[in-house]
């Protein structure tokens, strides 16, 4: 079962975004509390929205889609960026995850938004795999790039 994530779910999602990150070898960089993703997530004009995978047999959750929209000034309309796509290692293969980028899909198609975008690491290859099968397509041609801690500070600055 798919659902909308409910402010009683914010210890569940900041333990999925833990457990992604460790899968991701990133856990050391988590700053982000339960209170920040609370208000993230609930303030009266969300910065993200957060769906919610449960086990068919037992409810718990098991997997989260976090997402936030963006705007494409070509299309005209909003499109979603999904930040954090993760199911559990011992729910992989029950159809939980396409059954998240499903429900975004059709948030897309509903509201009239022009696409569904994501990243993935170069060295996830069950995660790419899984993305090719679905049709997704790779942005071979876009770079991304960051900026963080000091640099950010420092442009910041001038």
């Amino acid at each position: 079962m798919i659902r909308e994530a409910v402010p009683a779910d914010i210890p569940a999602i900041h333990t999925l975004v833990r457990e992604l990150a460790a899968y991701e070898k990133l856990l050391h960089e988590v700053k982000a509390t339960e209170a920040q993703l609370h208000t993230a997530l609930f303030a009266p004009h969300p910065a993200a929205f957060a769906l919610i995978a449960e086990d068919d047999t037992t409810g718990e959750p098991v997997g989260l889609a976090l997402y936030f929209l963006n705007f494409s000034t070509w299309e005209g309309v909003h499109g979603i960026y999904l930040e954090d796509l993760y199911v559990r290692p011992q729910a992989r293969g029950g159809g939980h995850g396409k059954a998240l980028l499903q429900r975004l899909a059709a948030i897309c198609t509903a509201r009239g938004y022009a696409r569904l975008q994501w990243s993935v690491l170069d060295w996830n290859e069950a995660g790419i795999g899984f993305y090719d099968a679905l049709g997704a397509t790779p942005e071979r041609e876009w770079i991304g790039y960051r900026l963080t801690g000091p640099a950010l500070n420092a442009l910041a600055e001038g």
